[in-house]
C-alpha cells in the first residue's frame, strides 16, 4: 500500500471532520442565528450530496460490482448495498433522540447563550412549552442530574454518525483519489451545519459554553478516527501491500451514496425548506449541484 496514498487519504478525512469545528465556532461567534443562511447552506449541501451520490458515487459502485459479479448480479448487489445504506442511517437516526441528534437544528432561543452569556438560558419548563407550541427547533433540553449520562450519549450520537462517514471518505480515496475529494467536500458542507447543531445539546448537557465548543469542535475526529480502523483493517486482513476487493468498495460506495441520499432528504432539504423563504432552498440545492458538476469536471 503506497504510503502517500494513505496520508492523503487521511488528510481529506481530517479535513471533512474538522468542518464540524467551523460549525461549531459560527454557533459561537455569530452574533446571532442567520436562518435564510442556514437555509441556503443546507440547501446547498444537500445538492452535493445528493450531485456526487448519484452521479459518481452510485456509478462507481455499479462499476465495481458488475465487474465482481458481472450481469445482472452485480446490479443487484449495488441497489441492494444502496438501500442497505439507507436503512442503516435510519435505524440511527431512529435510535437516537431528536435533542441528542447532530442533524436536528435549534431555536433561536437555544443557541443564544452559546454567543452572548448574558442571554437567558431557557428552562427546562422553558422548553417544554416550546415543543409544546410547536415552535421551529424547539427540543426538551434538561440541564440539572444526569449531566455525564447525557454528555457521553451526545458525544456516542455524534461518533455513530461521523465514523462511517470518515471510513467511506478514506476507503474512497484511496481507491480513488478525485472521488476521495468530491465525498470529503460533500462531508465537510454537511459538518459545517451540524457544528452549529451540535454545540447546543452538549452545552445543555454540561452548562458549560467552553466544553460545548471544545467538544463539538472535536466531534470532528470521529471521522479520522472511522478513517484509522479502515486502515487497521486492511493491514490486518490484507497486509501492507493488500488492495481492497472490487466487492467491498463497490458496496461501500453504494452504501455511501444511500447514506447521502437519506441525510439529505430527511435532514437537510426539511431544514432548509423549514427556516428558508421563497425559493432559497432551492437556489442552494441547485447551486450545491452545480458546484459540484464544476468541480468533479475539473477533476477528470
Amino acid at each position: 500500500m503506497d504510503t502517500q496514498n494513505v496520508i492523503y487519504a487521511l488528510g481529506l478525512t481530517l479535513f471533512a471532520g474538522m468542518a464540524t469545528g467551523i460549525g461549531s465556532l459560527i454557533a459561537f461567534a455569530a452574533k446571532r442565528t442567520n436562518y435564510r443562511f442556514l437555509s441556503v447552506s443546507t440547501g446547498f449541501s444537500a445538492g452535493v450530496m445528493l450531485y456526487v451520490s448519484f452521479v459518481e458515487i452510485f456509478y462507481k459502485g455499479t462499476g465495481a460490482l458488475v465487474a465482481a459479479y458481472g450481469e445482472p448480479l452485480g446490479h443487484w448487489v449495488n441497489a441492494g448495498s444502496f438501500f442497505g445504506g439507507i436503512f442503516l442511517i435510519a435505524v440511527i437516526d431512529n435510535l437516537i433522540p431528536s435533542h441528542e441528534n447532530p442533524h436536528e437544528t435549534h431555536s433561536e432561543a437555544e443557541e443564544a447563550p452559546l454567543h452572548d452569556p448574558r442571554a437567558h438560558v431557557p428552562t427546562a419548563a422553558e422548553c417544554h412549552a416550546a415543543v409544546k407550541q410547536g415552535v421551529p427547533g424547539a427540543h426538551e433540553h434538561v440541564r440539572q442530574g444526569k449531566l455525564l449520562r447525557m454528555g457521553l450519549f451526545t458525544a456516542l450520537a455524534i461518533a455513530i454518525h461521523n465514523l462511517p462517514e470518515g471510513l467511506a471518505t478514506f476507503l474512497a480515496a484511496l481507491n480513488d483519489p478525485s472521488l476521495g475529494v468530491a465525498i470529503a467536500v460533500a462531508v465537510a458542507l454537511h459538518n459545517i451545519p451540524e457544528g452549529v447543531s451540535v454545540s447546543v445539546p452538549i452545552f445543555y448537557a454540561t452548562g458549560d459554553r467552553r466544553k460545548a465548543f471544545l467538544y463539538s469542535f472535536l466531534s470532528g475526529l470521529a471521522e479520522p478516527v472511522g478513517a484509522g480502523l479502515a486502515w487497521l483493517a486492511i493491514l490486518f486482513f490484507l497486509g501492507d501491500g493488500g488492495v481492497v476487493p472490487p466487492q467491498v468498495t463497490g458496496a461501500l460506495f453504494a452504501g455511501v451514496a444511500g447514506i447521502m441520499v437519506y441525510i439529505s432528504l430527511d435532514e437537510l432539504l426539511p431544514t432548509s425548506r423549514a427556516y428558508g423563504k421563497g425559493h432559497d432552498s432551492l437556489l442552494g440545492l441547485i447551486g450545491g449541484m452545480m458546484v459540484m458538476s464544476l468541480s468533479l469536471l475539473l477533476m477528470k
